[in-house]
């Protein structure tokens, strides 16, 4: 059997973290020695129950089925086995096992990677300098990367593709799940000039708690991450703390004094966590040294002909995005102020959407994400106390509520 089905079964273990599947994949020296070994073999790893239950299912009907789909959708797979595997990402602790792609392989330790984010309720200002930095990164040989969202990543992408430039999209969902749909046209020039990547197999639903997981594969494969525009509560400030935590440089545009899409950009900045930057060229000055012959020095453009080039091909206009489909009783679920939502901390607001999909025990939620035993369940308290958690039979826990979509 194919060293892949392997760890295509290992990455599939529910309750796994990623963090633990490299442990896992540590201590036994290999995905096939982890799949072989019996139950008491897992016993001092300290994992849960669910953990260790999946680890004994032995069945390779979904690495089977996974194989068939790539097969049938024409996408590649990477694994971390593999010789064109990124070396930046093998440097996470909780570097993804298996990569999907779709489009070109790039060899990314070789380029100058760059990715951008910010808000998707972004200003004009946001729009604009996106597009501008996207389009300068690209016409001097720059690798721009991005999620696929409306906002800021939809312009930097866009930016650089009328730059250009190849560029890559990182997916909370499957490769081949377009998230947001409205997006479909952006998807398409993606992939027809550069690549869309994901940890996750074909057909997954881009869930709310898998975007923070993602945002590590951004940051990972890039030198350096630069924010756009966000918000004090923004993900794309997720994405630059993991940049940071990586060892990676941070970058970020400022913006208005008052402007609320610039307080986290601008709080980056105050605190020294990232180097204010208003051009393409005050990135590219800080590789140039290293990776001349990746980038050139293009022709000068103003900022009149970036804008008037990215103009050209106009921004469909937003349509709503689709919501994955909820059971019935969820959607009978009280709605209250996202006010909320935005009170939480950062663990509080992971657990809570990680139940918002189903109902889960603590030990389930330690192991589905990279938070402490001791925190899981003093933010179940704090959840539960504000009326946002129910707690069910079996001490399982799932959302008592449903928040307001932002306006």
């Amino acid at each position: 059997m194919a060293g892949i089905q392997y760890l295509l079964w290992l990455s599939t273990r529910r309750g796994l973290s990623h963090r633990h599947q490299v442990e896992l994949l540590d201590y036994f020296g290999g995905a096939e020695r982890a799949y072989l070994a019996g139950r008491e073999e897992y016993e001092p790893l300290g994992l849960t129950e669910e953990s260790k239950g999946s680890l004994c299912d032995k069945s390779m009907d979904r690495p089977q089925r996974i194989l068939e789909n790539c097969d049938r959708l024409g996408l590649f797979l990477l694994s971390c086995q593999d010789g064109a595997y990124p070396e930046r990402l093998l440097q996470l602790s909780d570097y993804p096992l298996v990569l999907y792609g779709k489009g070109r392989l790039f060899r990314f330790d070789e380029e100058v990677a760059i990715a951008m984010v910010g808000s998707r309720e972004c200003s004009p200002y946001g729009v604009r300098m996106a597009g501008r930095i996207g389009m300068g990164l690209a016409r001097a040989g720059a690798l721009v990367i991005s999620g696929l969202a409306q906002g800021i990543d939809a312009a930097s992408l866009k930016g650089a593709l009328q730059g250009g430039g190849p560029v890559v999209s990182v997916l909370a969902g499957g490769v081949d799940v377009v998230y947001p749909a409205c997006n479909s046209w952006l998807y398409e020039d993606v992939a027809a000039r550069g690549a869309i990547l994901s940890e996750n197999p074909p057909g997954t639903r881009p869930d709310g708690w898998r975007f923070p997981q993602r945002n590590r594969i951004l940051s990972g494969l890039s030198l350096g991450t630069v924010v756009v525009e966000a918000g004090e509560r923004s993900g794309a400030l997720i994405t630059a703390h993991d940049a940071l935590d990586q060892g990676r440089d941070v970058f970020a545009v400022p913006g208005p004094a008052d402007g609320p899409m610039s307080a986290g950009t601008n709080g980056l900045i105050s605190q020294g966590e990232a180097k204010l930057v208003r051009t393409a060229g005050d990135i590219l000055w800080e590789y140039e040294g290293r990776y001349a012959h990746k980038l050139c020095r293009p022709g000068a453009m103003s900022a009149e002909e970036a804008d008037g080039r990215l103009e050209v091909v106009p921004t469909p206009p937003p349509e709503p995005e689709p919501k994955p489909e909820k059971p019935a009783e969820e959607e009978a679920l009280p709605l209250v102020p996202r006010s909320g939502l935005e009170q939480m901390g950062e663990e509080q607001r992971e657990i809570f959407f990680l139940l918002s999909e189903k109902p889960l025990s603590a030990d389930d939620i330690v192991g589905r994400t990279e938070i402490p035993a001791r925190r899981v369940n003093t933010a179940l308290t704090l959840l539960q106390a504000g009326g946002y958690l129910k707690e069910l039979p079996g001490r399982r826990f799932a959302a008592a509520v449903r928040f307001e979509e932002q306006g």
